[in-house]
């Protein structure tokens, strides 16, 4: 995720009124399709996508984290690459339209 240390925060400050998820998806910058900087090739089965998912696990996520199929339906049905957080009533495409601080104010009233 572009700003993981804010979603963790979002995660810490609202788990009490929210669930929150992470589905991994398929690699954006994969080395053997992108110019990228990237350790990741493009996942041929899902061992690949889920060895590709340990250095997500490695910054420690404060909520589940799983694994999107082959076929990539939650990718595909929820316009997710390269990432995308959604909440009951908006969605921020990332990495440059992220802005986990709108959910942040959504959640705040459910407190």
């Amino acid at each position: 995720l572009f700003k993981f240390s804010e979603f963790n925060k979002l995660v810490e400050g609202f788990n009490s009124v929210a669930d929150f998820l992470i589905i991994y998806i398929e690699e954006a910058h994969a080395t053997d399709e992108w110019a990228f900087k990237n350790i990741i090739k493009n996942h041929r089965n899902l061992q690949d996508r889920k060895k590709a998912a340990q250095f997500l696990l490695k910054e420690n996520p404060l909520c589940q984290v799983v694994l999107d199929t082959m076929e990539n339906l939650s990718s595909s049905k929820y316009a997710a690459l390269p990432e995308r957080l959604c909440g009951a009533r908006r969605k921020g495409l990332g990495p440059w339209n992220y802005h986990p601080e709108d959910i942040c104010a959504i959640l705040e009233k459910l407190k």
